[in-house]
């Protein structure tokens, strides 16, 4: 029988879960926010539960309904049968993620969900289970995401990274799932096999070494594990058990020591002890070599010839080690370790701080990002040799010309306080940011008034623009502010090459002023926001072709847009519609005059893999086009500037104008049709005639997102119909 299973993992190590599903034989495997989802038989899920060196949980899925409400999630778990997955007077713990407007804490829902199992055993005349938070006999996993509850049975017990071999991992401690990931991103399995050395220079608690050396022995992480969560599941078989654990020992053969290299260094004995405590739980004393030794100490082992392996380490960063300021030189120096003694090797190193691994003074050929715990982690690789030559923090510094520096900068008074700020910013944001995947969000708008601009972050690139300063101002003094404001800007998100960072002076613009070019770059970068991809400018117009305070918007438009015909009005450059497209609308139309706009739309069109026939973009004044359009659409969103005075076109204000484009919009809207209406003008009040004319809700409140909360006036959005 083929069931549906889901593997969670930390963000950025789906890529390589997916690859190492694919070896254990699952099927039908795809990449998810949270994980990877495959299928197979129950003999799968145990070899996943038992091999996987990157998973954290693998959930057997049981089914998915919609539910946004206590009751919702009540009714949805009734709907599966749990006698056929836990025993009457047996034990369960519920795992609850997620929320919704009517759950708002993990402990309701999940209180919700046992409820509905434990009602169930009872109107069956069974055994009532019982609620263990320890060791349960089924660990139901509950998922509340865009209001479907997706349910199913976690067959790993505890989480799978928890080899069971590392007690005490010190400060910050790597996890063991990310070490694999890291290793396995370097290839270290194949490498292994080919007789290449391993070696970690500042090895901490051995996490990166032990994950080698159970990779190159073909060991499965969890067979030292005595239990798993489908031990106590119904479902259990036995044979099919013993049949996957017998094949694993059989593999786990023990490996001549001279046939593999893996050795360690640490310059704390402390660290050392560690090492060998955890190396002596996985009995590898004869394959893993510790020894205490200063990085300037370490070099290439000579006893054999190992002109080629992987060196890998996770340094200490901001987190592990309190004096920061010589954190860039213990970098450089391990720079230099990794150029002068390991030629033609592969080194990988992990950091918090992209700073920190470009004082390294080495080019990184490769570079991945992966969530430890609250903190994400640079994956840095360089292959090492004559095309790869390192630099001194003082040469780095001498390259000023590319913006590359990596020597602390000594911030002015003003720069630091802009900094201070920015941190605090993103020490707030950084939860939602995650926990939404938002990687285009604002991080300071006016925060301190003195400097006034607002900064934008584009999946690590910066956009500053300034507002204009009051007259009384000196025009010297407003830009000594806006050069301290660039200046703290640029610590804190470690920017400074050409093409991370995009400055702006933002002026009112009128007309045709608004699509004037600022520079000619032409330069656009793909972002994302949510499954939609985007392209972006940020240096040739005022905005960038994404207007960041819409996302609750844009989202709601891809839910409400299923098997419908959906009308973007003002279009832009068409995000709202590709959120809607690829919402399931069957066709779309986006008017707007601007032909650069419409081009614009087009090229986001075809990077997202959608027709321009089905999604059609029409150049048009709005207002003509609504008079002579005779379809009926079901959902449309109206958009418009709040002025407009563009050569050729009626002047358009929006306060003025409103009721009148509403009545044009409203009468191509389908019964049943919805229709969002939303305006940046800072002063807008709605005519009353409109709430008269139509069932009209204001959700001003919920269209504004989390990095735009500190200004509810960004912009103003209702929701009509015909009533």
């Amino acid at each position: 029988m083929t069931h549906s299973f889901l593997a969670t993992c930390p963000a950025g190590v789906g890529v390589y879960l997916a690859q190492e599903l694919e070896g254990l034989g699952a099927q039908q495997i795809v990449e998810r926010p949270v994980g990877v989802s495959f299928e197979g038989g129950v003999g799968l899920g145990y070899r996943a539960c038992l091999w996987s060196r990157m998973a954290n949980r693998i959930i057997l899925q049981l089914g998915a309904a919609p539910a946004s409400s206590g009751d919702e999630l009540y009714e949805a778990t009734r709907g599966i049968d749990w006698t056929a997955h836990l025993g009457a007077n047996g034990s369960l713990l519920v795992d609850f993620a997620g929320r919704s407007a009517d759950i708002r804490n993990a402990q309701f829902g999940a209180q919700r969900i046992k409820d509905a199992i434990v009602d169930q055993f009872r109107e069956k005349g069974l055994g009532r289970p019982s609620v263990d938070l320890k060791q349960p006999d089924v660990r139901v996993s509950a998922r509340l995401s865009k209001g479907r509850l997706i349910l199913g049975i976690d067959l790993s017990g505890e989480s799978l990274h928890r080899r069971g071999y590392r007690l005490d991992g010190g400060v910050a401690p790597l996890r063991e799932n990310i070490a694999a990931a890291a290793l396995w991103a370097a290839g270290w399995p194949e490498r292994s096999q080919r007789g290449e050395a391993l070696l970690d220079p500042m090895c901490g608690s051995a996490t990166l070494l032990l994950e080698g050396a159970l990779m190159a022995l073909d060991r499965a992480p969890g067979l030292s594990r005595q239990r798993f969560g489908f031990h106590g599941w119904v479902g259990y078989d036995e044979d099919q058990w013993r049949a996957v654990r017998s094949d694993a020992e059989e593999r786990a053969v023990a490996v001549p020591a001279n046939q593999l290299e893996i050795r360690g260094y640490d310059g704390d004995m402390q660290a050392v002890r560690r090492c060998q405590d955890n190396i002596g739980r996985l009995g590898l004393e004869d394959i893993v070599r510790i020894r205490c030794k200063d990085l300037a100490m370490v070099s290439r082992p000579t006893h054999r010839d190992l002109s080629r392996g992987v060196l890998v380490t996770n340094p200490p960063w901001g987190e592990r080690m309190g004096q920061r300021d010589a954190l860039p030189h213990l970098y450089n120096a391990l720079g230099e370790r990794m150029s002068e003694e390991f030629d033609n090797w592969l080194a990988v190193v992990l950091t918090s701080e992209l700073s920190l691994g470009k004082a390294l003074g080495l080019r990184a050929n490769k570079r991945h990002r992966f969530h430890n715990g609250r903190l994400d982690l640079h994956c840095l690789q360089f292959q090492l040799g004559a095309e790869n030559r390192f630099r001194t923090l003082q040469q780095e510094a001498e390259r000023g010309s590319e913006g590359q520096s990596t020597v602390p900068r000594v911030l002015s008074q003003g720069g630091q306080m802009v900094a201070n700020r920015l941190r605090k910013n993103l020490k707030r944001l950084t939860p939602w940011l995650r926990r939404e995947d938002v990687t285009c969000y604002r991080v300071y708008d006016a925060d301190i008034p003195e400097y006034a601009a607002a900064i934008d972050v584009y999946e690590g690139r910066l956009h500053i623009a300034e507002y204009a300063a009051p007259k009384e101002i000196p025009e010297q003094k407003a830009a000594e502010r806006f050069a301290q404001l660039v200046e703290g800007a640029r610590e804190v998100f470690e920017v400074g090459a050409a093409g991370e960072i995009a400055v702006k002076q933002r002026l009112r613009q009128k007309g045709r002023d608004q699509y004037q070019r600022l520079e000619t770059t032409r330069e656009r970068i793909v972002v994302r926001e949510g499954r939609v991809k985007a392209l972006v400018n940020l240096h040739d117009y005022l905005d960038t072709g994404l207007f960041l305070d819409h996302r609750p918007l844009r989202a709601w438009l891809g839910r409400d847009a299923s098997g419908g015909h959906f009308l973007n009005l003002f279009s832009y450059t068409g995000v709202a519609t590709l959120h809607a497209a690829l919402g399931g609308a069957t066709t779309s139309t986006s008017i707007d005059s601007s032909a650069t706009y419409l081009e614009w739309f087009k090229a986001n069109l075809a990077l997202n893999g959608l027709s321009d026939r089905q999604h059609r973009g029409v150049r048009a004044d709005v207002r003509d086009w609504l008079s002579e359009e005779t379809r009926t659409y079901d959902l449309i969103m109206v958009d418009p500037p709040s002025f407009s005075n563009s050569k050729g076109q009626a002047d358009f204000d929006v306060q003025r104008d409103h009721f009148s484009l509403l009545e044009l919009a409203m009468a191509r809207l389908s019964d049943g049709g919805v229709l969002y209406f939303s305006t940046n003008h800072r002063k807008f009040v709605l005519d009353p005639a409109v709430q008269q004319t139509w069932q009209v809700q204001d959700v001003t409140q919920g269209s504004i997102p989390e990095d735009f909360s500190r200004n509810h006036r960004i912009h103003a959005c209702w929701r009509l119909t015909h009533g």
